[in-house]
């Protein structure tokens, strides 16, 4: 009786012969190509298949992301407890508040009123006020940008514009540091007039205490650039050794951020990628910003002293990354 065994093999390589042709059908179409009678040779598919197997492990590994993981859009409420003047009610079960003193709760944001027991009951629609903002720095960037319309925070586009216009080629630019008293006043004034700050040459001849302003903005951030929740992503990026799988992994880290911080690190990446191809005359190359920018954007969440301090080169690490690929990543 023959063997049975030739016949399975030849069923097995006719139906993987067909699954492959169904694929390169499929890649086909994905890719908007018609399909003639001639089919292309395995030199042609092979790559095609490569890339379409990356890109594909690329998006299941960014829709496995846990939701806890994933930036918030809402802007959370900022709560504090409020004394009211005459009657209130409370803007979410709009019933009386009750009291001569702490009757609820305010949030110092939007100014909106609720109980204190209504409060972890209040949607995440939180729409900052400019009346109800009584600064800049030290404010949530969220918030600011929210407050303002904006995409990014006017202090660094206003500064990263004074910076460009006259800056570049700076010697020791962002390195070397300005008058604390002429960064203070700058700080001072953004905080009272916006906007309207004038930052100009006329008003300061020196543009290291523009650097400075910037630097002191980043710094005083209640959550830094680069979010808490995003820094441990960062971190294991920076550690991998393979590049095609670090930009990978960048971006993954990337998506993790609330749209006003990814916003604002492109446009800062993007900035000092250019002060970066002024080195010759600055001396600031992509490694000695990142060794500047490096705690500026980044902060530990973890509050052990030997944590933040093995992290300290994984930070410049990213940022020097980030400064090297803000074309690829962003």
């Amino acid at each position: 009786m023959p063997s049975k065994e030739p016949y399975k093999e030849e069923k097995s390589l006719v139906q993987r012969s067909k699954r492959e042709a169904n694929q390169e059908e499929i890649l086909a179409a994905a890719l908007g190509m018609r399909m003639g009678p001639e089919k292309p040779s395995a030199t042609f598919w092979q790559p095609l298949k490569l890339f379409a197997y990356s890109q594909l492990t690329s998006l299941v590994r960014r829709a496995s992301l846990k939701e806890t993981e994933r930036p918030l859009s809402e802007k959370v409420h900022n709560f504090k407890v409020h004394t009211f003047r005459g009657p209130h009610w409370c803007d979410h079960c709009a019933s009386f508040m009750w009291g001569l003193m702490a009757q609820g709760v305010k949030c110092s944001d939007c100014g909106v009123n609720v109980h204190k027991q209504c409060s972890p009951l209040v949607p995440n629609n939180c729409k900052p006020s400019l009346r109800h903002i009584r600064k800049v720095y030290s404010c949530d960037l969220t918030t600011l940008v929210n407050a303002h319309n904006t995409a990014r925070p006017m202090v660094v586009d206003m500064c990263i514009r004074e910076i460009e216009s006259r800056g570049l080629k700076s010697e020791g630019l962002y390195r070397i540091s300005g008058f604390s008293d002429s960064v203070e006043e700058v700080k001072s004034a953004f905080d009272k007039g916006g906007e309207k700050t004038d930052i100009s040459v006329k008003s300061y001849e020196d543009i290291n205490i523009i650097t400075g302003a910037l630097k002191l903005y980043l710094r005083d951030l209640p959550v830094p650039v680069i979010s808490y929740n995003a820094y441990p992503r960062f971190i294991e990026a920076a550690k991998l050794a393979d590049q095609d799988k670090k930009l990978e992994a960048f971006r993954e880290a990337l998506a993790l951020l609330p749209l006003s911080h990814h916003e604002t690190l492109k446009y800062l990446m993007g900035h000092l990628k250019r002060v970066a191809q002024n080195a010759k005359y600055n001396l600031m190359n992509a490694e000695n910003l990142a060794i500047v920018f490096g705690p500026t954007l980044m902060r530990t969440p973890d509050l052990d002293a030997m944590t933040a301090l093995n992290d300290i080169r994984y930070q410049r690490q990213v940022v020097e990354a980030l400064i090297k690929n803000v074309d690829a990543l962003f």
